[in-house]
């Protein structure tokens, strides 16, 4: 910033000396107001008197506007920017290299318990989540599951080559391999995992077949019928009377634990036996189900219990038979049961 060297009054007339000295002094008081920057700002940054630089800080330390935090209805994108350090709301932190870590998604592969569908879990990245769930079924029970007895109908070496979605039908198109060998069971099993798996996202209600891309009308040699796509009610003698959608096999579960899925009970009604790592059994309750005798509805329970032996439990769903009161359609889960 330019100054102005001071001027001697005796140099000039009185009036003139005051003059200057007036300008001098108007001069100076400019320059201290300058920041030492050249930007013309000062440490405040330009704010207005009482605001603060960066993100406030709400009662407790937390950030106002913190990770996936928005009022309620509020659109993620409508959000003000994170405080510096966090994520945007409702994106994952960046990975190394300044890119954004993929999004894991959990889903389900239904392998085969006996002659039923049984779900178990699995992790996908979005956003071709229905396709990661079906490669997921294709690579088949891993070594848990197996000992598990947990199986599949599905010829080793069957390829996804694509999945298109419209109008609440999945057309699912896999390699040729799919339908190699395998008696009526064996068939019917293969097809009703892919439906089961596709069929778990709520977007799906049904699945076409293709296989190398030519619709499939009749199926193997067994010459099961595909007029059009197929649904789960297609498969119902494959599916378990109690059906547990969650908790899947080997997952670890707390109290009070969500258990949900499916039943076709008599008076559809159901038992949901828990045991711990004891074998003791810690919950036993009675559940309903929207419907049942003949039809299939639906439950979805919180189940408390306490436990002083957490570790591989189990999760027997059953139904009392009407004739002599003992366990029917029994179908159990090996959880990790903690407290």
């Amino acid at each position: 910033m330019n100054t102005v060297s001071p001027v001697s009054p005796a140099a000039v007339g009185p009036r003139r000396a005051a003059a200057l000295a007036l300008a001098a002094l108007l001069v100076t008081s400019l320059a201290s107001g300058c920041g030492s920057d050249g930007g013309g700002n000062g440490d405040a940054g330009g704010k207005a008197p009482g605001s603060s630089q960066g993100a406030t800080e709400s009662p407790g330390g937390d950030s106002g506007g913190s990770e996936g935090s928005t009022a309620p209805g509020a659109d993620d994108s409508s959000a003000a920017p994170s405080a510096p350090g966090s994520t945007a709301p409702g994106t994952k932190p960046a990975a190394p290299g300044g890119t954004t870590a993929p999004r894991k998604v959990r889903v389900a592969a239904y392998f085969m318990h006996g002659e039923k569908v049984s779900p178990a879990p699995r992790t996908v990245t979005a956003p071709a989540t229905a396709a990661g769930a079906v490669r997921a079924l294709l690579a088949g029970p891993n070594a848990y599951e197996r000992q598990h007895d947990r199986t599949t109908a599905i010829p080793s070496g069957t390829k996804l080559n694509s999945i298109a979605l419209k109008n609440g039908v999945a057309t699912v198109d896999l390699s040729g391999r799919f339908d190699d060998g395998g008696g009526s069971l064996s068939m019917q099993a293969r097809l009703a995992q892919v439906v089961f798996t596709a069929t778990r996202f709520s977007s799906v209600k049904q699945v076409s077949f293709e296989l190398d891309g030519k619709p499939v009308k009749v199926f193997g040699g067994e010459g099961i019928v595909l007029n059009g796509p197929v649904g789960r009610a297609y498969f119902e003698d494959l599916s378990p009377v109690v059906l547990v959608e969650s908790p899947m096999i080997g997952e670890t579960i707390h109290s009070p634990v969500r258990v949900w899925g499916t039943a076709n009970t008599f008076e559809a009604t159901l038992r949901l036996k828990l045991k711990d790592s004891a074998g003791k059994t810690v919950a036993n309750p009675y559940v309903t189900a929207t419907s049942g005798t003949g039809t299939r509805g639906t439950y979805d329970v919180t189940v408390p219990y306490k436990t002083t032996h957490p570790g591989a439990g189990l999760l027997i769903a059953y139904y009392d038979s009407p004739e002599d009161g003992r366990p029917a359609g029994v179908d159990t889960i090996p959880l990790n049961v903690g407290r």
